[in-house]
């Protein structure tokens, strides 16, 4: 497997992205020992990316993007906003030297009809993301769609749900990001949508069933890593984990129950987790 290990911003600071947060973030992720930190570009599209890229390049740090889609960019229902939107990630993402933009793509997270999916609101989801993938595929860029779990939205949420859309745009650059979170919640096993998506899957979000350590809930992270090395998967594992030392946090993402770990204790076991399960099952 080839694989790059990353920690997200969110692993340091709240999602609301400002200069010096940003550079801590980035440092603190090159010290920890990271191949690459995941920016959670905000929905303002503020942000300094010659910056970053030096910020970057000074800790000799890989990166990645991503974006979830806000209520006033929910694709069924602001299809023009949601173009808008995603295209100005996708020049941000390349700007930040990132050839992958992943996030929620397919919905505004907590937005609902009061009914699943109908056909016309795949019809314009193809659409968006069929344009969406030619301007990303002029720069360089792959995209991943992450679906998520049913409390927060009613469009993706299983990994089959995005493979079938992403089959009906017939484009090559749209790839399938998953999350051990949400998987948790919606998948039958964690080896089966994998195993599924084979080349098709790209990134992949690593947390506990409690958005914790790695080994300390539920997850089955013995079918993960073994459905992984099936698909010899290439592609980033990035740590999606919530500590409640970071202030601010516990509101920001509903984590309500104070964490058993700081966030830098969090990292770095998190870390050695993943390194160890990659040397175990590889």
């Amino acid at each position: 497997m080839n694989v790059k290990l990353g920690a997200s911003l969110l692993s340091w600071i709240l999602p609301q992205w400002n200069a010096e947060a940003g550079k801590y973030a980035i440092e603190k992720t090159a010290a920890a020992g990271f191949d690459l930190i995941e920016i959670l570009l905000p929905a303002s599209m503020e942000i300094n990316t010659k910056e970053v890229r030096c910020q970057l390049k000074e800790n000799h740090l890989g990166v990645a993007c991503s974006l979830n889609l806000p209520a006033d960019a929910h694709i069924a229902f602001h299809p023009e906003n949601a173009e808008k939107l995603i295209k100005k990630a996708i020049r941000k993402t390349e700007e930040t030297g990132a050839d992958f933009l992943g996030g929620v793509l397919h919905g505004g997270i907590g937005v609902f009809s009061g009914n699943p999916l109908t056909e016309t609101e795949k019809a314009t989801i193809i659409q968006v993301w069929s344009s969406v993938a030619d301007e990303a595929l002029s720069r360089g860029i792959s995209i991943g769609i992450e679906p998520i779990n049913r409390y927060e939205s009613y469009v993706c949420n299983t990994a089959q749900n995005v493979l079938e859309l992403i089959e009906k745009t017939g484009k090559a650059n749209l790839f399938l990001h998953l999350d051990t979170f949400h998987m948790n919640i919606e998948e039958v096993n964690f080896h089966d949508p994998i195993v599924r998506a084979g080349k098709k899957l790209r990134h992949l979000h690593i947390t506990e069933s409690n958005r914790g350590m790695p080994g300390e809930g539920t997850v089955n992270w013995e079918e993960l890593f073994l459905a992984l090395k099936e698909i010899n998967f290439e592609g980033n594992l990035v740590l999606e984990n919530f500590s409640s030392s970071v202030p601010g946090m516990q509101s920001a993402v509903s984590l309500w129950q104070k964490s058993p770990h700081n966030a830098e204790e969090l990292a770095l076991g998190s870390l050695k987790f993943l390194q160890k399960s990659l040397r175990q099952y590889s």
